[in-house]
């Protein structure tokens, strides 16, 4: 039987190691004892990775009302601006992203390094807001 680490388990989910162990604490996904380590079952994992794809914990944020999923929390590296457009790198988890849109559209969001943000991808366009 496949067994994940609680690192592994939680990189997989995309949340942090706390999430993860407070998911187990509470009974949200099971869990047993392998050479004194707490694993999860790889069939329970996959359970809950499809009851979190299924519901989401949406409600409280935009994201229920956008039509772009894969919204990815981070903050602003670098941001260069001419008179017409701005180019925004972000770092999100391991990812990089970059966002190329109006000047004007930068300073309205008040974009610059340091500045939590969240690039939402959908094909092949990248949507910077703030939270």
């Amino acid at each position: 039987m496949t067994t994940y680490r609680i690192a592994e388990a939680a990189e997989l989910l995309g949340v942090s190691d706390d999430t993860m162990r407070r998911w187990v604490e509470a009974g949200r996904v099971a869990s047993t004892k392998e050479d004194g380590r707490t694993v999860v079952p790889g069939a329970d994992l996959a359970a809950l990775a499809e009851s979190l794809a299924d519901h989401p914990d949406r409600e409280a944020t935009r994201a229920s009302s956008v039509s772009a999923r894969n919204r990815l929390a981070g903050i602003v590296t670098k941001v260069v601006k001419d008179t017409v457009m701005a180019q925004v790198e972000m770092v999100c988890g391991p990812y990089r992203m970059v966002s190329l849109m109006s000047s004007e559209a930068a300073t309205e969001l008040g974009l610059e390094p340091g500045v939590r943000a969240i690039a939402s991808v959908k094909s092949t366009n990248v949507v910077v807001e703030r939270p």
